[in-house]
């Protein structure tokens, strides 16, 4: 039996999806919403003894500890700086907690598979193979993460390689 569909909403297969827009410095990115566990503000974390400038420490959140990136200085963009303003997205990646540092978060968006762009290969400020692709909202370009292997890359160094995460 099929149900009943008005002209307003045609039958499509293709897929949305959501995504969390965010901005570091001049520019717009966004990641999966389906990572997001929560959204607040940058609290003192304890600091790791010979970890990247960008990997900031890690806070204890509710018993979990959680290792905090900022994004500003993983993609050295924006001045990294830390007030009552600053925003962290806490992420579950895998069975992870991790926070990740922004400027600000913008909004939610849905995106057709369609209206996705493959990255390009030039000279951008990250590896591309930590991109799912790039979209425009309303004019503006919005770069999107793939933040499951950003986090999980060899590169942080995040995750112990034993208890790896799956990529897509």
């Amino acid at each position: 039996m099929r149900a009943n569909t008005s002209a307003a909403e045609p039958i499509t297969n293709e897929e949305q999806q959501e995504f969390l827009t965010f901005v570091l410095g001049d520019e717009n990115y966004a990641l999966d919403i389906m990572t997001v566990k929560e959204i607040r503000g940058y609290e003192n974390v304890t600091k790791i003894a010979n970890s990247p400038p960008y990997i900031k420490g890690v806070l204890n959140l509710r018993g979990d500890i959680v290792p905090i990136i900022d994004l500003r200085l993983k993609f050295e963009v924006g001045q990294a700086t830390y007030d009552e303003f600053t925003i962290v997205i806490m992420l579950m990646i895998g069975d992870r907690i991790v926070g990740i540092v922004v400027d600000e978060v913008s909004d939610v968006i849905k995106v057709n598979d369609e209206q996705i762009k493959p990255p390009p290969e030039f000279g951008v400020a990250f590896d591309s193979a930590y991109l799912h692709g790039l979209t425009t909202i309303n004019e503006q370009m919005i770069i999107l993460v793939n933040i499951q292997k950003l986090i999980s890359s060899d590169e942080l160094g995040i995750f112990d390689p034993s208890t790896k995460v799956e990529h897509e």
